[in-house]
């Protein structure tokens, strides 16, 4: 059974930073490429961030770019996902995802397992 379990969320000033991780059992990284999507109340799920060990190859929304980075802890099968600089609309809840590996785009395509979401919430 794959089981995403992410962690790090929480309420932070805007200008500060968050560590989010995502310990994934069940798979492991030679398989699946691994991601970070986020979902903002009214709005729909979106691809934030993706990471690719078949080519190490990474991946960032616009509105991220040169403030995040997507990396992996193999020996613990984790991928972590570091915000800096946080801004009001970074605001909602934080899936980790999986997709398969033989089909990823590198673009976050759509994943076929999510963890059940972290809530980050940027305060002014």
């Amino acid at each position: 059974e794959v089981q995403l379990v992410e962690s790090g969320g929480g309420l932070v000033q805007a200008g500060g930073s968050l560590r989010l991780s995502c310990v994934a059992s069940g798979l492991t990284f030679d398989d699946y490429a691994m991601g970070w999507f986020r979902q903002a109340p009214g709005k729909e799920r979106e691809g934030v961030s993706c990471w690719s060990s078949d080519d190490g190859s990474t991946y960032y929304t616009d509105s991220v770019k040169g403030r995040a980075t997507i990396y992996s802890d193999n020996a613990k099968n984790t991928v972590y996902l570091q915000l800096n600089d946080l801004q009001l609309e970074d605001t909602a809840v934080y899936y980790c995802a999986a997709m398969d590996i033989i089909t990823y785009g590198g673009s976050c395509e759509i994943p076929h397992f999510w963890g059940q979401g972290t809530q980050v919430t940027v305060s002014s």
